[in-house]
């Protein structure tokens, strides 16, 4: 270690008591990938910095999709108008709790942040017809407070099992919490079936959370149109395959499928919007 920043700033954001979103890819259904997307795209944001990635990312780290060499990357925006600072990386595979101090050295001491919120998707095991909530953890009474009144989900109560390290954001909170900076993972549940194709209707709830809470005053028709368009694929599914609508059918009507079953749903799935673009 030689006591280098493990991060560079291109520009100094004019910000003062920022808000912080955090999102990462390999996440389930892309969801943190697609709503950082969005907001970076329809913001008109600025990129100011990154963590370089040889300290956090050995070369395994590097995939290759259609032919082209995918390097992981760990860049910051920000949206003055909104004062909003974006952070959207890969997850790192070494050395989290350096990394997440990175962060939040960017965030304080540059953009002056006083809350951090982190976004992901969870694994549902329900039918894309039923409603979800955007669900929540804090690392303090008072973050919760503050948020709650955003129409925010149930209580969750959780311990990570033995054994096991907890989720990259549920360590941010940690290390937020130890810096004495406001932090909340939230998360939205995306169908099993939908989690390897897309799932807009859980994108456009995260997007509405965002909206109400930094009033952020973006035009979410593409997003109502995207979610229309996915329905109506779907029905058209259901409607061509009567295994498909049966499978569908039981877990609205909260019946669970046995694993050859939930595969089958899967490979289905998969297959009709690989037709369908």
């Amino acid at each position: 270690m030689d006591g280098r920043q493990p991060f560079v700033i291109y520009r100094k954001p004019e910000l003062e008591s920022s808000s912080l979103i955090v999102g990462w890819s390999e996440d389930a259904g892309n969801l943190g990938t697609r709503v950082i997307d969005y907001l970076i795209d329809k913001l008109e944001t600025v990129e100011f910095g990154e963590i370089e990635p040889p300290d956090f990312f050995p070369l395994g780290g590097v995939s290759v999709q259609d032919d082209v060499a995918q390097f992981p990357g760990s860049r910051f925006y920000y949206c003055a108008e909104k004062n909003l600072v974006i952070f959207r990386s890969n997850p790192p595979r070494t050395e989290w709790y350096r990394f997440l101090n990175a962060i939040l050295d960017v965030a304080e001491h540059y953009c002056h942040a006083n809350e951090v919120i982190t976004i992901g998707g969870m694994v549902f095991m329900g039918a894309h017809t039923v409603d979800r909530n955007v669900l929540a953890l804090y690392n303090s009474a008072e973050t919760k407070t503050a948020l709650g009144q955003h129409s925010m989900g149930g209580d969750i109560d959780y311990e990570t099992p033995p054994g096991q390290r907890p989720t990259l954001s549920s360590y941010l909170l940690w290390v937020a919490g130890r810096r004495n900076i406001a932090a909340a993972s939230i998360w939205v549940p995306i169908p099993f079936y939908l989690v390897s194709t897309e799932d807009p209707q859980s994108s456009g709830k995260i997007l509405d959370f965002f909206d109400r809470r930094f009033n952020l005053d973006i035009d979410f028709s593409d997003i109502d149109r995207d979610i229309a368009e996915h329905n109506e694929k779907m029905t058209q599914l259901r409607s061509r395959s009567p295994e498909v609508d049966r499978h569908i059918s039981k877990l609205e009507s909260s019946f669970g499928l046995t694993q050859e079953e939930s595969e089958e749903l899967v490979r289905e799935v998969e297959g009709f919007f690989k037709q369908t673009g």
